[in-house]
């Protein structure tokens, strides 16, 4: 779109500044390009006598950056829909912060005018951007502080009209540490604490909505790529039938087969129950429909929902494999409709799922082992496997109620608090996500390099190491590993979801 919206929420004023088309194609794709700002804005600092160190998650000198990449809203293009979030530190790691998300709202950004928006500062009292055909103004948010996503991205359309809510829920109001940014209700920039950061600035939402369009500098050619592209989608069984039938959660039984599913806090990685919380059983049992990001061919979101029982929830989408394993295989708890009742929770307050449910497990873990006593948990029965009181622990997370104030730390900061470090499965602060690297060595690679932490999707090994995309290669060998991670950057997309 060849502008860049800057907002300093500390003195009100908005400026338009024009893409660096010299960036955009060097640092490819709006993490690139949102990467490459935060280096500037450190090297900034550093001329300022600020070291990176010195910079508080939550303090003024953060910044935080919605990007989109070149395809970002292109109609045609595959899977078009996704956009990028960062900050530069986060609160849970103290690492760069690094998270993104489906759904239409980086569409809308461009559609709005814009290709990247850089938030400075901190506003004293709550409030919403409003960017809409290439204006933006900064509005009051304090009737909308202290309600849920839904309720606030509800409140906005009826405000604007067409248009995308990027916002934070009561998590990420009272900085709990893996708060994330939620659009379109169910879509999550879930990791890293990028909703914390949000709050901290008291920025409640992002709305964003205009008739702008990328234009296409090679027409022709573009659409012969886009139609290769998309026929190798179409032709691939994962893309073209695994993710369309059972979303993302068609890899709980994968996974677990091959040995690398963490159970009961990583305590092992093979579950004979794990069929019970599957792709297949969700599909059979609570799925209404399949739900797709704006402009994807896939499909892979569920939309579901559980008709009785205590855990009766209507109308809610989810949970994705990641979601399913942090909430139910890792706690142990095996009840599906458990496990989308709470994702349900942290999609309502602002929750990242992974982080969630591995910092319940932890919890759990320390509470088997005599850590965390029954006068810590003020009633909560934190007990592998204990369905209800998992989703309990969600909301209380989210208030801070409770030992929610131990759970809002993240796992790491928990487990020191305790006495048991080790018990956290994390890296650099960051919870590692659904796959054991015992069994999978490539994606012990990717968590120990990748910036941000624990993360898979930097270098996705699963890739070519389970799944045989776009080559199969041995997950027990330590060789070649690297290469496995060049491999599966281009592949990553076909195979799963943040």
């Amino acid at each position: 779109m060849g502008k860049i919206l800057k907002v300093n929420l500390s003195d009100g004023t908005i400026k338009v500044l024009p893409t660096d088309m010299e960036i955009a194609r060097k640092y490819l794709g709006g993490k690139g390009y949102a990467v490459r700002l935060l280096y500037d804005y450190l090297k900034d600092y550093e001329r300022q006598g600020i070291a990176a160190s010195d910079i508080d998650p939550f303090g003024e000198e953060n910044v935080l950056i919605f990007a989109t990449g070149p395809a970002t809203g292109v109609a045609g293009f595959p899977e078009p829909g996704r956009y990028h979030v960062m900050a530069l530190r986060s609160p849970l790691t103290k690492a760069v912060a690094s998270a993104n998300s489906g759904g239409k709202f980086g569409p809308y950004m461009k559609f709005a005018g814009f290709d990247l928006i850089v938030i400075e500062g901190k506003s004293d009292d709550p409030v919403y951007l409003e960017i809409t055909d290439g204006t933006a103004e900064i509005k009051c948010a304090k009737d909308l502080w202290g309600k849920n996503t839904f309720d606030t991205t509800r409140i906005l359309e009826r405000r604007v009209g067409k248009c995308s809510v990027a916002c934070i829920g009561p998590a990420g109001e009272n900085l709990v540490y893996f708060a994330c940014i939620i659009n379109e209700e169910h879509r999550a920039a879930g990791r890293t604490g990028v909703g914390a950061v949000m709050g901290s600035k008291k920025l409640k939402a992002i709305v964003v909505a205009g008739d702008a369009r990328p234009e296409i500098a090679k027409p022709e050619e573009f659409k012969e790529a886009s139609k290769q592209a998309l026929e190798k989608i179409k032709q691939n069984p994962v893309t073209g039938e695994g993710l369309p039938k059972y979303g993302t959660a068609v890899l709980v039984n994968v996974i677990n087969n091959a040995g690398a599913l963490p159970f009961r806090n990583w305590q092992s990685a093979y579950n004979e129950k794990a069929d019970e919380i599957s792709g297949e059983t969700l599909a059979e049992k609570y799925l209404r429909k399949r739900v797709a990001c704006w402009g994807c061919s896939i499909g892979c979101g569920r939309a579901t929902e559980v008709r009785e029982g205590p855990f009766k929830i209507l109308n809610t989408e989810g949970p994705e494999y990641e979601s399913i394993w942090a909430l139910g295989n890792d706690t142990g708890v095996m009840d599906l409709a458990a496990i989308i009742k709470a994702n349900h929770l942290c999609d309502e307050l602002g929750m990242d799922t992974i982080s969630m449910g591995a910092t319940i497990a932890c919890a759990m873990e320390l509470y088997e082992k005599g850590y965390v006593k029954d006068e810590d948990l003020q009633g909560l029965d934190l007990s592998f496997g204990n369905a209800a009181a998992m989703v309990e622990a969600v909301w209380r997370t989210a208030y801070k109620s409770g030992f929610g104030k131990y759970l809002a730390l993240g796992s790491k900061r928990m487990a020191e608090i305790f006495g048991a470090p080790e018990l956290s499965m994390s890296v650099k602060g960051l919870e590692m996500p659904a796959y054991d690297p015992r069994a999978i060595k490539g994606i012990g690679l990717t968590y120990a390099t990748a910036n941000r932490g624990g993360c898979h999707v930097t270098g996705y090994t699963v890739a070519p190491e389970i799944v045989g995309l776009p080559e199969k290669i041995d997950p027990l060998s330590y060789e070649g590993k690297a290469a496995g991670q060049r491999l599966s950057r281009t592949s990553h997309a076909s195979s799963t979801q943040l």
